[in-house]
């Protein structure tokens, strides 16, 4: 698998559906807004970007699974309601290479690569300025939060851009542009393409 993080509104979805692979999206992990587990900042509102906030057990397993079997069920997650709407079943249906994408993919680096699953884990980058506008611009038109929840949030994450990387860098991801990423996505695909071993599914 190709793991694909980077800061919210980084442009992984759109790089990520350029690729052609299959794409299973590990925002729909995120925790429910009432479940007690979920980290909160000082003025108590839910932490949306911190790791706590999503459930990396349920994800790694997924993973592991779809690998396995070449299927496995996810969550349906709706951002706007901060809750699971229900399952659905994820399948390679063939693929050779699937990319799982979302801002904490990094956390799952260690994991996959110790069960040998990793093919690549990269980073993708932008000039701050650039993630906040289509972070923005994607969360008013996806109707994700409240605008000044949105702005607030925004403001926050353009002036910690840089730590993110870094953070994402040191749990093993490969900060790099669009170009480089989606070099590096077709490489590991045609990598596993050309790999002997039982076909995903059987």
């Amino acid at each position: 698998m190709v793991l694909l993080t980077g800061p919210s509104g980084a442009g992984k979805s759109r790089l990520a559906a350029e690729s052609g692979l299959p794409v299973l999206r590990l925002d729909d992990f995120y925790r429910d807004h009432d479940d007690p587990a979920l980290p909160r900042l000082p003025d108590g509102a839910v932490d949306w970007d911190h790791p706590g906030s999503w459930d990396a057990g349920a994800a790694a397993a997924a993973l592991r699974d779809l690998c396995v079997r070449g299927r496995t069920r996810v969550p349906v997650y709706d951002i706007g309601l901060s809750a699971r709407t229900g399952e659905r079943e994820f399948a390679l249906d063939g693929a050779g290479c699937v990319i799982a994408e979302g801002i904490f993919a990094a956390e799952l680096v260690a994991a996959c690569a110790r069960e040998g699953l990793l093919a690549e884990a990269l980073c993708l980058r932008n000039r701050p300025s650039t993630t906040f506008r289509r972070r923005l611009l994607r969360d008013v038109r996806q109707s994700r939060k409240p605008l000044p929840f949105l702005l607030r949030r925004g403001w926050a994450l353009w002036r910690a851009e840089a730590g993110i990387v870094r953070d994402q860098e040191r749990l093993g991801a490969r900060p790099c542009g669009r170009d480089e990423a989606l070099r590096r996505i077709l490489r590991a695909a045609a990598g596993a393409a050309g790999t002997p071993g039982t076909a995903p599914g059987s």
